[in-house]
């Protein structure tokens, strides 16, 4: 590594996760090189910051549970690092990821923000992890280099521009999209989000059929759609690519040609089209499924991919009317 005079803070919020928090911690450890400082936000949770302390690390204490964006800015507030590296406690870190940091904010001063992305061996043998965090590592995989988000779980920026933009809303009172709210404003700004491909994390959480529908129905789709209909403004990229689109609206005709054809045996015409446009649309990452786990598991992954695009859309209408309404955001306390 060339030499950097650049210093590097990780803050890590934790709140009753202590099992992957533990490894989590261990993995940071391994740094080469080392972070210059550690800070560990217990956030509401008195447990989480005994463990810490007996792991010998920075600790700031919050006394209620104020969410991840909360947990993050006051330990933004202790960092005395140049760039700081925001970590979740349910991920572990490559040992490469402070060097790579230290390259890419040093050579390349024209970005304000790096973001990184889920490897490709997610910890829980279960389905629905091994496909949940598949699906991220793909979407991130191809995507723009230039990112067009912030990404609060392997994410680190410029601390001066995290001041200026005033951090983390705190009004996201859970795990949602504080992360990605940061980041459009940091591009509102004008500030550059560098995406490095190989930078990156794997993820210790276990998905379930509950956690994934209540997840990215509630804390992911419909506050993003908040989002997206404040700034007036929808990217093609990331999982909002023009083929992401068009799969939402065609995974809604499917559904409704499958339902109307009770009525009309017609409609079944209708969804054998959009059944072979939604596979079309999506082959890439079906082969991508393939060649990772296998035939079987591809196999699976489709009719989940096609619900995912199919309550993703539900959840864009619903906001919609709620921001016709002027309706607060549901995540939002």
């Amino acid at each position: 590594m060339e030499n950097s005079t650049l210093t590097i803070s990780v803050i890590i919020p934790v709140h009753q996760n202590y099992e992957p928090f533990q490894a989590c911690m261990a993995s940071v450890r391994n740094l080469k090189p080392a972070p210059d400082e550690i800070i560990v936000v217990a956030d509401g949770d008195p447990e989480g910051a005994a463990l810490a302390k007996l792991l010998g690390v920075q600790v700031v204490e919050t006394a209620v549970a104020g969410g991840p964006g909360y947990a993050r800015n006051r330990g933004a507030e202790q960092a005395r690092g140049d760039i700081l590296f925001f970590l979740d406690a349910d991920v572990t870190v490559y040992p490469d990821a402070t060097d790579r940091l230290h390259r890419l904010f040093t050579e390349e001063p024209d970005f304000a923000a790096v973001i990184g992305s889920y490897d490709d061996q997610p910890s829980e043998p279960n389905f629905l992890s091994q496909y949940r965090n598949l699906l991220h590592h793909y979407v991130h995989q191809n995507a723009s280099p230039e990112g067009s988000t912030f990404w609060g779980a392997c994410g680190a920026i410029r601390c001066v521009v995290f001041q200026d933009m005033g951090g983390f809303d705190e009004r996201y009172r859970y795990p949602s999209v504080e992360d990605i709210e940061l980041g459009c404003r940091m591009r509102q700004r004008g500030y550059r989000i560098r995406l490095d491909k190989a930078l990156n994390i794997k993820h210790l959480k276990r998905w379930t059929v509950r956690s994934i529908l209540f997840t990215d129905f509630f804390r992911r789709a419909l506050p993003w759609t908040a989002i997206i209909l404040r700034d007036r403004r929808l990217v093609n990229d990331l999982n909002m690519k023009t083929s992401d689109r068009l799969s939402v609206a065609a995974s809604g005709l499917l559904f409704a040609s499958t339902v109307g054809s009770s009525i009309r045996i017609e409609m079944l015409i209708v969804t054998g089209i959009m059944a072979g446009m939604l596979f079309m649309l999506n082959q890439p990452i079906y082969g991508f499924f393939y060649r990772k786990r296998g035939l079987w598991f591809a196999v699976k992954s489709v009719p989940w991919h096609w619900l995912y695009f199919l309550y993703s859309g539900l959840a864009f209408l619903i906001g919609i009317i709620r921001h016709g309404l002027g309706l607060k955001s549901l995540e939002r306390g």
